[in-house]
């Protein structure tokens, strides 16, 4: 499992370019974004090199911050590479709340999922053939 950075924005021009410039100015690496928005708000979900620290100086600036829990696996960036790993979670039972995904190399994809059953469904995955990734593994270019 690694620790995934969300923060709640009113769905507001400029506050997106904020919520980044507070972590900027704590001195902390953003590696990847994922928004999602609706009519009132939005849900940035991002990777960085220390979300405690990034969730500590946005509640700070007055963001709605939190560290999440959620599970990384490294997956062949090929067609089928995400149907895959969710086929086996759906074998195991595994609900899948939300997730999504990105390429780390021509080879390599890493799809995050927020899932329930933690540190057990990282072994299950294992043992199938899968490469769950820890935050020092996960950029890792093959």
């Amino acid at each position: 499992m690694i620790s995934q950075l969300t923060v709640f924005l009113e769905n507001e021009k400029g506050r997106l370019a904020a919520a980044c410039r507070v972590v900027s100015e704590a001195g902390i690496n953003l590696h990847a974004l994922n928004l999602a928005d609706t009519a009132d708000f939005g849900v940035a979900r991002m990777l960085c090199d220390t979300p405690e620290a990034a969730a500590k100086a946005l509640r700070e600036a007055g963001y709605r911050a939190t560290v999440t829990p959620v599970l990384a696996v490294r997956v062949p960036n090929a067609p089928g590479g995400l149907a895959s790993l969710l086929e086996s979670l759906d074998d195991r039972g595994v609900n899948v709340e939300y997730g999504y995904c990105f390429s780390v190399s021509a080879d390599s994809a890493i799809d995050v999922l927020k899932i329930d059953g933690g540190e057990s469904v990282e072994s299950k995955l294992a043992e199938a053939g899968f490469e769950p990734v820890r935050a020092a593994d996960l950029y890792r270019i093959d």
